[in-house]
């Protein structure tokens, strides 16, 4: 990766920390004590801190895109380093196979920042007016998605893509509008889904069956 690509990049996270989400920390660091039973808004922090708590490689190269969606995420979260949390930030990578979607969804703790790294991608947004705000980007371009908006990313190319992503929360959290309305446990009720998209209940249980546990 280049130089003027990797300080980009940097110039990103450190953007997300300038507007981080979160609460303000009130120490040095917290590192959080993913096993502890304690519920807080985050995590409780731990005593014996590492190195290891601040590191995480799992980012670096392309993750397995052979789902039905053609595109995977692999965050870099305060799950994944318990370091991050407290400190309001977060990473991400999405893969796109040819034809992929990352469907839509949003991210109600965070606004989000793509930085490409290969490939070109159709995304877009829709404002509470209802409007959509839409582009094609390719390697090197970067583009924001306003946080808690509904958005999406698609390949349409004939190779892989994929991007970088930046949040200013330490985790950001997934709502995919798809899986929310027909995959809740329990089950939305069909009539509300019926009246809502203005269609029979057999359309409904046939998308609800689409969103079924494979057995």
């Amino acid at each position: 990766m280049g130089v003027c690509r990797l300080l980009l990049i940097m110039a990103l996270f450190l953007l997300t920390i300038s507007v981080s989400a979160d609460p303000d920390m009130l120490q040095d660091l917290c590192v959080a004590d993913l096993t502890s039973g304690v519920k807080v808004n985050g995590y409780p922090c731990k005593s014996n801190v590492t190195a290891e708590d601040f590191f995480f490689a799992g980012i670096g190269k392309a993750g397995a895109t052979n789902n039905s969606m053609g595109a995977v995420v692999t965050g870099a979260n305060v799950q994944k380093i318990p370091g991050l949390n407290t400190l309001g930030v977060s990473l991400a990578r999405i893969d796109y196979a040819p034809g992929g979607l990352n469907p839509p969804h949003t991210h109600p703790r965070a606004t989000e920042v793509v930085f490409v790294l290969e490939g070109e991608l159709d995304v877009g947004f829709i404002t509470t007016a209802n409007v959509l705000i839409a582009k094609t980007i390719k390697q090197g371009d970067v583009f924001a998605f306003p946080k808690g908006l509904v958005h999406f990313q698609k390949n349409n190319g004939k190779v892989p893509a994929a991007v970088l992503s930046a949040f200013n929360s330490q985790l950001p959290g997934t709502q995919s509008i798809a899986a929310t309305l027909f995959a809740a446990t329990p089950p939305l009720p069909d009539n509300v889904l019926t009246k809502a998209f203005m269609v029979g209940t057999k359309e409904v249980q046939k998308i609800k069956s689409r969103f079924a546990p494979k057995t």
